[in-house]
């Protein structure tokens, strides 16, 4: 028996903004730990018997960053399946099946959302064999959480009041109550938060989708059939893929089938979707605060302060959501900030960058940090991970100054190709082919100054790459 870990790891985490953002989203970061939310989802799993490495399912523009994170913790082969378009879990769920039987026919799935907090892993662990039991007999299993209050932002799961070997029928799957109705599950035994875990047998899945949602097999198996092996990613294919319904797999399935049970979790689960969630099971200080990073309280409480570039100071306030990053600060009030959505859907329409480009973005070879900008010039810093290249490459209207300040480049500079130490420099002429690298085990990083009349991310021709990014 072997088990397949399903990562969705899709979403654009708006309910973080200005930490989390389209280029970065919450999963990617870290949030409650050294690690990210995926990083932590993905380790969660150690000393759980006949695991398979993972297999994580994401948006085509985060391959590389989640390659790098599970890199980071010792996961060297994940399979990482590329969504062209987001659909909702349903589709990506039956790809993930459909290209896990390619490795076996007998394979059960433990399929995981990249975006929770689980701090009971050892009841956590027991569950997950009692899902597997449930599992190997055929079943449609999804995890419950033993709600701990009347939560509205839940959808719920109403079960039978039998127990079969640690897992009870369900019932009816409940979309969000009103706090009222909320109230009245909290006083019953056989109402679960929906979580969103499953554990099922491939195979099970995929005929019972094939009997509730056959449109979404007939395009997924297309695009499965169809995908494309692109450097260590798998793409599926873009045309079979978008022709899928977009529907959650409760709706496509788990509402429908009779073989559907329900497996109480109660671990300390929590779902990262907001900053209330942050501060609800952040670490407190004596005035009921949750800070993270350079921060100076005075007078503060029951405020949540995330300041890990600029200094926060504070002085006589009361139940706020301080957020700080490189070129946004956030504040709202604690009632308020569930309303964050309206903010990022302003920016969003006035063409703000704020909304989506960061001043830290990420890249296949690591990541810029644009510091500086004007007319005719920007500055950034490169952080270049080892064994790392950035592409062979040419700009037809700027010219680009690259200073060493920590670490060892190796610089093509047209013919010439240079060792650069720290506090060395190499200028760029328009219009010569040029690359950067880092052939050492320490990071590298350069102040990268360009001038121009031009100086968009999309002046670039790429004549080699080991990333395998098209020609610009």
């Amino acid at each position: 028996m072997n088990i397949m870990p399903i990562i969705l790891s899709g979403g654009s985490g708006k309910r973080l903004w200005p930490l989390s953002h389209k280029q970065h989203p919450k999963q990617y970061l870290s949030l409650v730990s050294d690690k990210s939310i995926l990083q932590e989802t993905i380790l969660r799993l150690d000393g759980l018997n006949n695991f398979m490495d993972p297999m994580i399912i994401c948006n085509i523009d985060h391959r590389f960053l989640v390659a790098q994170q599970c890199r980071e913790i010792g996961i060297k082969s994940p399979t990482i399946l590329l969504e062209p378009i987001g659909k909702n879990t349903a589709p990506a769920i039956a790809a993930a099946a459909l290209q896990s039987i390619k490795q076996s026919d007998d394979i059960i799935l433990f399929v995981l959302s990249a975006d929770h907090i689980i701090q009971d892993i050892k009841t956590f662990h027991k569950t997950v064999y009692i899902a597997i039991k449930q599992a190997q007999a055929g079943k449609l299993v999804t995890f419950g959480i033993v709600p701990t209050q009347a939560n509205i932002n839940y959808g719920y799961i109403k079960s039978s009041e039998i127990n079969i070997d640690g897992a009870y029928q369900v019932e009816k799957f409940i979309e969000k109550p009103n706090l009222k109705t909320a109230e009245s599950y909290l006083e019953q035994d056989n109402y679960f938060w929906n979580s969103g875990i499953f554990v099922f047998q491939a195979n099970t899945l995929i005929n019972e989708l094939t009997i509730y949602s056959p449109d979404i097999i007939k395009s997924v198996n297309k695009a499965v059939d169809n995908a494309i092996l692109d450097f260590d990613f798998i793409r599926l294919d873009k045309q079979a893929f978008t022709k899928s319904p977009s529907d959650s797999i409760d709706y496509a399935l788990m509402e429908k089938s009779s073989h559907v049970v329900v497996v109480p979790l109660d671990a300390r689960w929590n779902d990262i979707g907001s900053w209330s969630a942050l501060y609800n099971i952040g670490t407190k200080d004596s005035n009921n605060n949750v800070i993270s990073g350079n921060v100076f309280t005075k007078d503060t409480i029951n405020t949540y302060i995330n300041a890990n570039h600029h200094m926060v100071a504070t002085l006589g306030v009361e139940n706020l959501i301080i957020v700080n990053t490189l070129d946004v600060t956030f504040i709202a009030s604690q009632d308020k900030v569930k309303e964050i959505k309206s903010i990022v859907v302003k920016l969003q329409n006035s063409n703000r960058h704020e909304n989506g480009m960061h001043r830290k973005v990420f890249r296949p070879w690591g990541w810029f940090d644009s510091i500086d900008s004007g007319k005719y010039f920007q500055v950034k810093k490169l952080h270049v991970n080892p064994g790392a290249k950035l592409s062979l490459q040419m700009h037809y209207k700027r010219a680009e100054h690259w200073v060493v300040v920590n670490g060892t480049a190796t610089v093509t500079n047209g013919k010439k190709v240079l060792t650069l130490g720290k506090g060395e420099s190499a200028y760029i002429p328009i219009g010569i082919i040029h690359a950067l690298e880092n052939k050492t085990r320490k990071s590298l990083e350069v102040i990268e100054v360009q001038s121009g009349a031009y100086l968009g991310e999309d002046d670039i021709v790429r004549f080699e790459d080991i990333y395998a990014r098209s020609k610009k």
